[in-house]
């Protein structure tokens, strides 16, 4: 049995930003008040949408936030099965779906499909159309059990009865099904390949035994072949190897040369420095008669200017010289240089070489072994006669298999028959439609509406008045409608509470005695309520708070309060 303890929601329709906060467990009958608009039905659209992602009135999910703050969102359901505590928090603004149990959030990396299905069918044990006509009765955008269609239905009963199962074991058996049906096919077409083999195989093993001479012999003369090939890289190979033997030779003072240049660098740097030291000498004598240091003349400054500047000439001219020595070894090493990259080049040419001769060898090895083995054995008759058993064992285990298939198709098909609306669900529903029937009449009698009220196997309807004169749901005024969709909640309640499958304490009427029940209909519905069981929470939604408050053991009334709904007392 699903206890629901509470309903919390917040930013929810005209809700503001302050959870409104309803126990769902603590008294037997509540009346919910208010004027049109206050946020009476609002609890409800909450209830729907945090288990089910959808409110109960037709209210697209972007108008479910509160137009004022605009986000954050959040209902909050908390509900007990056996001796788990479970709580659904579902939002909007952000977007949030969680699913804790017993304090812990159950794993969410499924998809938000699949994490609502695990609600569903592993938790609830229902789903919305199951909810809406068992914990439900809506004035509007509700659609009673009589306006569904047939499927629709049928959908409610197997909830309901908790046959459901074998409709998820159909869809299992057809899987299988149709698994046989494809590894049969596939057999087929397997052992259909596998006789066509061995008919190939029996025309080669003919023309083998004609043909062993012709075969070797083009063997030999492609051995023949490959090995003018390999004789041909060789000599590629050698002629490579010699070119760059001389490549190698030519650039032989590499390392000297190379040595040669960095010294001259070297030397010209000296140089250089030394004629910056005599420029700046020249300088100071130019433009100093004494010394900065010591005040004293400097003697001999023309002379010391002319020697620094003779110095200075030789200087110049020496570098002079290592430029154009050092711009020769420049051409020398850009000349080295490039013989190394083209003997880098031919040595991958070297190793192109050296792999397609090793690919010729082992190929030629390849032939060799071939034209010896078919010397050895002309025919390979022995080979062939364990191939022939390998495929001829083969057929047969396919064969075998193929069987196997078929038979466990059979079986499947008969399964799936059994497993159809029209086998073992529809002996159970048969067995319960008395119960159903029977049910329905007594709630419809308590009342005071005195009809015989009948479902088929096919759920369609037949009711008779006490003249007998036939009618269907459509017939009756909107009272009586309303009459016999209570009569029918009851039931499923009755019938989910006798199958243990989506019994819950829950039940909610909204604006049901706000319509079209009249007075003698409202009573016999009051005192049905009253005579429910004390696990039973009902919850109902009216206008008439100053007709029904003394009728029930507890009262929630809701009022707009600065454009928000709230509970007041």
């Amino acid at each position: 049995m699903i206890i629901f303890e509470s309903v919390k929601y917040k930013n929810f329709l005209s809700t503001g930003n302050v959870f409104t906060e309803i126990k769902l467990n603590e008294h037997q009958t509540t009346l919910i008040i208010g004027e049109n608009g206050a946020g009476k039905s609002t609890f409800l659209d909450a209830i729907t949408f945090g288990l089910f992602g959808k409110p109960f009135r037709n209210i697209n999910k972007p108008q479910l936030i509160n137009s004022i703050n605009e986000k954050d969102c959040v209902v909050e359901v908390n509900f007990v099965i056996g001796n788990k505590n479970y709580k659904v928090i579902r939002g909007i603004k952000p977007n949030t779906f969680e699913i804790w149990c017993d304090g812990e959030l159950m794993n969410q990396d499924a998809r938000a499909k699949d994490y609502q299905d695990q609600l569903e069918k592993l938790i609830l044990k229902m789903n919305y159309k199951s909810f809406t006509q068992i914990v439900i009765l809506g004035s509007t955008n509700f659609t009673p059990f009589m306006q569904l269609s047939a499927g629709d239905r049928r959908a409610v009963i197997e909830d309901l009865l908790d046959i459901q199962v074998f409709s998820a074991m159909n869809v299992l058996v057809k899987s299988k099904l149709t698994k046989c049906k494809e590894e049969e096919s596939t057999l087929k077409i397997q052992i259909d390949a596998v006789r066509g083999k061995i008919e190939l195989h029996k025309k080669h093993l003919d023309e083998l035994k004609k043909n062993t001479k012709e075969i070797i012999d083009a063997k030999k003369k492609e051995v023949v072949e490959n090995k003018t090939e390999l004789t041909t890289l060789d000599d590629e190979y050698n002629q490579t190897q010699s070119t760059i033997d001389a490549m190698l030779v030519e650039i032989s003072d590499d390392e000297i040369t190379t040595k040669k240049f960095t010294k001259l660098n070297s030397l010209e740097a000296k140089i250089e420095t030394n004629i910056s030291k005599i420029e700046t000498d020249i300088e100071f004598y130019n433009d100093n008669s004494t010394c900065p240091t010591c005040d004293q003349a400097i003697n001999n400054k023309e002379e010391k200017v002319h020697s620094c500047a003779e110095k200075l000439k030789e200087l110049n001219e020496g570098l002079e010289k290592l430029k154009v020595e050092s711009d020769a070894i420049i051409v020398r090493i850009n000349t080295i240089k490039a013989t190394q990259k083209k003997i880098q080049e031919l040595e991958q040419e070297l190793v192109k070489l050296s792999t397609s001769s090793t690919k010729v060898k082992s190929y030629i090895r390849k032939l060799e072994k071939e034209i010896e083995d078919l010397e050895d054995k002309p025919a390979m008759s022995a080979d062939f006669k364990a191939q022939s058993k390998e495929l001829l064992n083969q057929l047969q285990d396919y064969t075998n298999k193929r069987k196997d298939a078929v038979t466990n198709q059979q079986h499947y098909e008969i399964v799936s028959q059994l497993l159809k609306d029209g086998g073992i669900k529809s002996k159970i529903i048969k067995q319960y439609i008395p119960v159903i029937n029977k049910l329905v009449n007594k709630y419809l009698a308590a009342m005071d509406f005195f009809v015989n009220f009948n479902l088929d196997e096919e759920f369609k309807e037949s009711i008779k008045s006490r003249h007998r004169d036939d009618f269907s749901y459509s017939n009756f005024s909107e009272g009586e409608k309303k009459r016999i969709d209570l009569a029918l909640l009851f039931t499923w309640r009755s019938v989910a509470k006798l199958k243990n499958s989506v019994n819950t304490n829950l039940l909610i009427f909204d604006e049901v005695f706000d319509g079209s029940l009249d007075n003698n209909g409202t009573e016999e519905f009051l005192k049905l309520i009253n005579m429910m069981n004390d696990d039973t929470n009902i919850f109902v939604i009216s206008h008439k708070g100053d007709i029904l408050i003394d009728k029930f053991r507890h009262t929630i009334r809701f009022a707009k309060v600065k454009n928000f709904s709230q509970q007041v007392n």
